[in-house]
């Protein structure tokens, strides 16, 4: 007689959620969530069309593309086109690589890239509207933060980059709606999913880190496919006592997961970063940029730098000395020094030639930092002592892109014209973003996606 694997009281997580996402309509949800839901896309394909040409891609296309099936979708930006499959993951790599991809607030998962990438690919492959596009990225935004929500930060803290872990839940339920799953294959979608955890935090300034994004697409997508044929699972797989919440953490909400479905939207946390780096150095850099356009500061004036940040900072982003343009993303005293020598921190001031540089390492080497607990996630204390003694004092209260200070729709429509112009050329860009903006009436997706690649 099999034993049951779980309380009662947490015996139903998986099954209410896969209930919630098939009843689902796209009445339901509220414009203020469809219209971020269009943010959130626009974001997602700046960020992907804009390093499509990075190393990291190059070489996953080298490698994949021999042993891809039919061209079935774009590689966004570039005039390759893979099978579906190798697709989400490629344009999944892209869309994170630069590190300047969005991020839910709560628990800094980044959730276009598991989603949006799986769903874009499949609307290549049979045709989607606007209307239903939008609907289940929606849906797959809201499935994977309220998963990460039932576990963070423990899950996060114990080394799993959760963008990978828990993505690859919002992508399979994109999928799965976008295929029309019932209930049952819903619930074995999830489940499927729930054995297919990818991303370790120790791969935070390697490739391998956008590589998760696109693997839990991968992922994501093949357990909504497996499901529609058939393809049975656990009907527990993340509550279950050996399921997926309790073997990647050691704690466990899952009200987060199924309170509030329909009326509380974790999608309305996602924000959308203006610096090309992690999301917790942002604050750092906003306020260095601002002491540098107050005083019209120079490296040369400046002795030292001190910051107070939250603990997260130097937990994450504590690199003192890069070696790579990857490992810079993820240096608060690189970023520092770029921001006051350029006023700005985007893909530029992270390659590989800028972390060597002798004069932004005279100035990093200046910078240091201590974790204040009393300081906010999205706040810093700076003080800048210069060459002749005196001092300048900067406190962030709320960094720009964050939920006080959210970027406006020009804000994106700029980064998005920096980052797609110099692959696609300006014509073929503003149609795009364009596009972008009427992605809810779009008739065919397979259209959109068209325009992301260079003209023939």
């Amino acid at each position: 007689m099999p034993h049951d694997k779980t309380p009662p009281a947490v015996k139903d997580v998986t099954r209410t959620l896969a209930r919630y996402i098939v009843n689902a309509e796209p009445g339901d949800l509220p414009a203020p969530v469809r219209d971020h839901a269009v943010r959130t896309f626009l974001n997602w394909l700046g960020c992907a069309v804009g390093s499509c040409r990075h190393e990291a891609v190059d070489i996953a296309l080298k490698t994949l593309l021999p042993f891809s099936g039919k061209e079935q979708a774009s590689i966004l930006g570039r005039t390759e086109k893979a099978d579906i499959f190798t697709a989400a993951l490629v344009n999944g790599i892209s869309s994170h690589v630069f590190d300047f991809d969005d991020t839910h607030l709560k628990t800094v998962i980044h959730p276009a890239g598991p989603v949006a990438s799986a769903i874009f690919a499949l609307a290549e492959y049979r045709p989607v509207t606007g209307a239903e596009f939008v609907h289940a990225l929606a849906l797959g935004v809201e499935t994977e933060c309220r998963i990460g929500n039932a576990v963070y930060p423990d899950h996060y803290d114990v080394g799993w980059h959760i963008t990978g872990s828990a993505g690859v839940f919002g992508a399979a339920a994109a999928v799965g709606k976008l295929l029309g799953l019932d209930e049952e294959k819903m619930v074995w979608a999830l489940g499927i999913a729930a054995s297919q955890p990818v991303g370790l935090r120790e791969q935070f300034g390697t490739m391998t880190k956008s590589f998760h994004p696109g693997r839990a697409a991968h992922n994501g997508m093949t357990a909504a496919f497996l499901a529609a044929e058939g393809y049975t699972s656990s009907e527990q797989g993340i509550e279950a006592k050996r399921g997926w919440a309790n073997v990647t953490s050691t704690r466990q909400d899952y009200s987060e997961i199924t309170e509030g479905l329909g009326q509380r939207h974790e999608s309305l946390l996602n924000s959308y970063k203006p610096f090309a780096c992690g999301i917790v150095i942002h604050p750092a850099i906003d306020g260095c940029i601002q002491l540098r356009n107050e005083h019209k500061l120079t490296a040369e004036k400046i002795a030292s730098i001190h910051l107070k940040v939250h603990p997260l900072v130097l937990e994450l982003t504590g690199k003192r000395t890069p070696k790579v343009g990857l490992e810079g993303k993820f240096s608060v005293f690189h970023s520092a020094a770029v921001a006051i020598i350029d006023g700005r921190a985007g893909e530029n001031q992270y390659s590989d030639a800028a972390v060597l540089d002798p004069k932004t390492i005279r100035l990093r080497d200046s910078v240091d930092a201590t974790v204040d607990s009393a300081i906010a996630a999205d706040a810093v204390h700076i003080t800048v002592t210069l060459t002749d003694g005196s001092k300048l004092e900067k406190f962030v209260e709320h960094a720009i892109g964050s939920k006080d200070r959210p970027m406006t729709n020009d804000d994106l429509a700029g980064k998005f014209t920096d980052l797609v112009e110099p692959i696609l050329g300006a014509p073929r860009t503003a149609q795009l973003l364009k596009a972008c903006w009427d992605l809810q009436t779009a008739p065919d997706l397979a259209q959109v996606a068209g325009l992301s690649r260079p003209a023939a």
